[in-house]
């Protein structure tokens, strides 16, 4: 008699990732069951491996390795890395810049700017960061949407116009057609 384990058990994959970690990482955009079973199996539980997060992200090949000799900086590219992991989290980023939410409206920035590579890889690296901090001080990821992001950039990009208009001499002042003005 031939035993099949996958058709007779009632196995639910996310419940039980939820039980072993403690949180629900499927909320973060980009991250499905597949995806958190690769990262769990390639990190593990234990995440105090890592000093920080950015020591987390340069094991996983996502952050920039500068190569500086003569304080001259030769490369600033990502180290080559062959880690399941990493390339669970730029799948993740892949799917999470074509979501409607913070962190796809951040990678739809940095892919205008940068090109579709280097935003995918940019995005990976904030997850990562993003699991890390949820790992290790089990906070929960609250989503706060695409126009909240687009909002708070717009604040940051008028607030430093403001800064540098000060730093010449000249102050910006709204219209009443919303527009910014520069003034004397």
């Amino acid at each position: 008699m031939e035993c099949d384990v996958y058709s007779s058990s009632k196995f639910n994959l996310e419940k039980e990732l939820y039980r072993i970690s403690g949180e629900d990482f499927t909320k973060i955009p980009g991250f499905d069951v597949t995806v958190m079973r690769t990262i769990f199996s390639e990190v593990g539980l234990d995440i105090s491996k890592w000093k920080s997060e950015k020591h987390f992200s340069s094991w996983l090949g996502l952050s920039p390795a500068n190569k500086i000799t003569g304080e001259k900086v030769f490369s600033r590219r990502t180290r080559k890395v062959i880690n399941r992991a990493a390339t669970a989290f730029r799948l993740a980023a892949f799917a999470a810049l074509r979501s409607k939410t913070a962190i796809g409206a951040y990678g739809k920035r940095l892919k205008s700017r940068l090109g579709t590579p280097k935003s995918i890889t940019a995005v990976a690296r904030k997850l990562a960061c993003l699991f890390y901090k949820m790992m290790k001080y089990g906070k929960a990821y609250v989503e706060q949407g695409m126009e909240y992001y687009e909002q708070r950039y717009q604040e940051r990009v008028i607030k430093n116009l403001q800064k540098r208009a000060s730093d010449f001499g000249f102050s910006l002042v709204k219209s009443d057609i919303h527009r910014t003005l520069l003034t004397c």
